[in-house]
Formats: C-alpha cells, sequence, structure tokens
C-alpha cells in the first residue's frame, strides 16, 4: 500500500515537473498560429473590396462586349481562374423576384437575354470574393479545406460589412447600385456576389 503511495507521488511529480503552463496570446499559444477563416475573412475583405471598386467594369459596358467575345472579354476585364474568369463589375439595377435570397435584377444597359442576379443571403456561396484579385491561391494554405473555409470567412466578413445594414428581404421594386464579382462561365447568365450595395 505505502509503495503504491510512493509510486503515485513520483508518477505525479513526473508529470508536473515535465508540465509546460502556456499563456493564451504567448508565443507558445499555438491556437494563435491555428487558422482562423473569420480572421482571414475580416483581414482580407476590405482590400478585396477595394480592389473589385477600383477595377469594375460597367454592366453596360461588358454585356455587349461579352456576347461578341467571351475570351477576349474575360482577358480584358476578369481575373483569370481555372474555373472561368472573375469579373468585377458595376451596375445599377432594379430587383426583382428573389428566390432564396437571391433577386432577378433588370440592370440599365445590359441585353435583355443576358440573365443577372444578385445574392444576398443568409447564406453567400460560392469562392468568387476569394478569387477576384488572383492572389489568395491554394499555395499559400496548408490544405483544400483550408483554402474553401478562407472563401467562407471572405463571405461572412462581407455579408457583416455590406448586407447586414440592408433589409435584404425586401429589395423587390427597389433600385441597387451594385459592386460585385461574378464567375464568368455563361455569358449569358450572371450571379453576382456583391461586395458594395447602396439602395436607391
Amino acid at each position: 500500500m505505502i509503495i503504491a503511495i510512493g509510486l503515485g507521488v513520483v508518477v505525479l511529480a513526473a508529470i508536473a515537473l515535465d508540465t509546460k503552463v502556456v499563456r493564451v496570446g504567448s508565443s507558445a499559444d499555438v491556437s494563435q498560429e491555428a487558422f482562423s477563416p473569420d480572421r482571414f475573412g475580416e483581414k482580407e475583405f476590405q482590400r478585396i473590396q477595394a480592389f473589385v471598386v477600383e477595377h469594375a467594369v460597367n454592366a453596360a459596358t461588358f454585356g455587349p462586349a461579352v456576347m461578341a467575345d467571351k475570351n477576349a472579354a474575360a482577358k480584358q476585364y476578369g481575373t483569370a481562374s481555372s474555373t472561368g474568369a472573375i469579373i468585377p463589375i458595376r451596375l445599377t439595377a432594379v430587383a426583382g423576384e428573389a428566390k432564396s435570397g437571391v433577386y432577378e435584377l433588370k440592370a440599365d444597359g445590359v441585353p435583355a437575354d443576358i440573365h443577372v442576379r444578385v445574392q444576398t443571403g443568409p447564406a453567400i456561396n460560392g469562392t468568387d470574393i476569394r478569387d477576384a484579385t488572383g492572389d489568395i491561391v491554394f499555395g499559400k494554405f496548408k490544405n483544400q479545406i483550408e483554402y474553401q473555409d478562407a472563401g467562407s470567412g471572405i463571405n461572412r466578413a462581407m455579408k457583416k460589412a455590406t448586407l447586414d445594414g440592408i433589409d435584404t428581404a425586401s429589395l423587390s421594386g427597389k433600385t441597387l447600385e451594385i459592386f460585385g464579382v461574378f464567375r464568368l462561365i455563361n455569358p449569358k447568365n450572371w450571379l453576382i456576389t456583391p461586395v458594395k450595395v447602396t439602395v436607391k
């Protein structure tokens, strides 16, 4: 019995000597190094938003250009991507019917055969904002999950900064000024993810 207690004390002493206390926020705090999609999104969104606003092509210019020559329009106005160029765009449009947070848009100067929509949430899908600048690339992340999560974090930061102050449930019939991005796959079908929205 005494030997067992003595052995227990020795084991506890060894554990205590081998234990390292780590303060939260210190250089030894591994959680500081763990990837946080939301922290990444908050850090990157303003820079991406500024890029999109600066480089956005007017939809009335892009519409006819993409219908005439998709590849030339993508090269001139977009950021190359493996699954279709990301087009930064600006437009003034009247919001139509909404389905699951996606509004149909009637955009000034855009050919009638181009179907234009904007997503307003609650969930923001895709990685179009992440891919808009062309400098947030897979090689900067540990794995595919982290890379995908980075896009989700940026989308949440956009929603917080751009859409949370707007009543997105009642935009039908209202005129919107939108800066956003979309992935150019079909020139006649644009699903815009906004980075800046003004309700007029």
